[in-house]
């Protein structure tokens, strides 16, 4: 870790010490949930590297870097959602130095502004870390922050979701196109709404990125699926 990391690793640590030594019974443990997406993109390390065509090495740095999201979350394992995410956006940044690794660095900065406030991660706001991950730091369509991912995998008209204050018609609108025409190409609705997710960010840029982002989506959303069953 460079000298600015260590700096503020220290810092964290310190407050964590003021920090309940309890965590919320519905709270989601981020660093397993992000080390199932690390297992799940090194499973398909080789598959993402043949897909990177200039540099063969995407399935590396992306086993790389939820490796490293996963390492510092468990660092402030009892730190508030926010402050978690935040750590990791951080830590990411510093420690790799791959475009894909960055481009999630700014999805976890954009998750920490959202969770704000917030005490826990659970399965009924977990939609919005998801969206917020995969968009790459972009903007939210809603204020509502989950609405898109949600009516997307609900099935909802945009009309619908038209109501929610401050919603960008146009993100919707291209994000709905995007799952539409994935669905005519054969994929089920949660792949189809991921790769909506990611239709208007940097993860729509290149295959390899796309094809990291659904298994990425996939994982997360699966375990998070898997944690509501448990409650």
């Amino acid at each position: 870790m460079n000298r600015r990391g260590k700096t503020i690793g220290t810092s964290t640590r310190s407050n964590l010490r003021r920090a309940p030594s309890q965590r919320a019974a519905s709270a989601t443990d981020l660093s397993a949930l992000f080390s199932t997406a690390a297992k799940t993109l090194a499973a398909n390390r080789s598959t993402l590297n043949q897909a990177d065509l200039e540099n063969q090495n995407h399935g590396d740095n992306m086993v790389q870097a939820f490796k490293l999201i996963s390492k510092a979350m468990a660092s402030q394992r009892y730190a508030p959602p926010s402050q978690q995410l935040q750590y990791a956006s951080e830590y990411l940044s510093q420690n790799a130095t791959s475009g894909s690794a960055q481009v999630y660095s700014q999805g976890l900065a954009q998750a920490a502004r959202q969770f704000e406030g917030q005490q826990a991660i659970s399965p009924e706001n977990a939609l919005m870390l998801i969206q917020a991950l995969l968009g790459g730091g972009q903007q939210a369509p809603s204020q509502g922050g989950s609405d898109l991912l949600g009516s997307l995998l609900g099935g909802q008209q945009a009309q619908q979701v038209q109501q929610t204050q401050g919603i960008d018609l146009g993100a919707l609108l291209s994000a709905g196109l995007t799952f539409m025409s994935a669905k005519q190409q054969g994929q089920d609705n949660v792949q189809a709404a991921i790769s909506a997710l990611m239709s208007a960010g940097p993860m729509a840029q290149s295959q390899h990125r796309q094809q990291s982002g659904q298994l990425v989506g996939n994982a997360l959303l699966q375990a998070v699926a898997a944690m509501a069953r448990k409650r």
